[in-house]
């Protein structure tokens, strides 16, 4: 068993490996919140667990182990947050912070029978992929609106950004998962996007741009 201080170790290692090709302890300590040398500590706990592969100033990996109970706990978060949107109503932006608490749960009979409840949904709430009972999963194939050229055509499938302020915002702006959208002017100036949606123009940013994934 491990504790639930592990379990967002292995989490936020495996996201951060997503992102770069060595993990540092400092990129652990800054995504966590915590102090460099509390992530030292843990890290060595995790090493004798033969959980991550580590030694000190060289960077952090996942073992295969490691890496098996971390896309575990992933997928018990995505398939609690779908749950709670889908079937509790609940909306986008509230369920991430009760998915967090939910994700450590161990029964994994639980989440087998979570999973068949719900017709082995295949992305969350927020367009992001739901491992398998076996950890298999479809990497998504999304890119973001700030890379897309004026003309370019595509369907709203994910964020990058899953704070409560960015899906309140989309959420008023009516930019969410499954809506059309085509880009019709990119403003010089600031890189401001002009988008077509729907019967309606609507401005973002470039920051905007950047965390809404796009399906073409």
């Amino acid at each position: 068993m491990n504790t639930l201080a592990e379990e967002n170790y292995l989490k936020a290692i495996y996201k951060l490996a997503s992102l770069t090709e060595s993990v540092s302890t400092n990129q652990i300590a800054a995504s966590l919140e915590t102090k460099a040398s509390s992530v030292t500590d843990m890290l060595r706990k995790l090493s004798d667990k033969t959980l991550i592969n580590y030694t000190r100033y060289q960077g952090v990996s996942l073992t295969e182990a490691g890496e098996k109970v971390a896309i575990n706990i992933i997928r018990k978060h995505r398939l609690w947050e779908y749950f709670l949107v889908e079937k509790l109503n609940f909306k986008w932006d509230e369920v991430h912070d009760m998915a967090e608490e939910m994700e450590h749960i161990s029964s994994n009979e639980l989440i087998d029978r979570l999973d068949e409840f719900m017709g082995f949904p295949k992305r969350d709430p927020h367009g992001d992929p739901i491992p398998d009972c076996n950890g298999q999963f479809k990497i998504n194939d999304l890119k973001p609106i700030s890379a897309m050229a004026v003309s370019a055509r595509g369907i709203i499938s994910g964020v990058r950004d899953h704070s409560s302020v960015f899906l309140q915002y989309l959420e008023k702006q009516g930019l969410i998962i499954g809506k059309k959208i085509t880009v019709k002017e990119i403003i010089s100036y600031d890189n401001t996007v002009v988008l077509q949606m729907d019967n309606k123009v609507l401005q973002i940013s470039h920051e905007v741009a950047n965390n809404l994934l796009i399906a073409i």
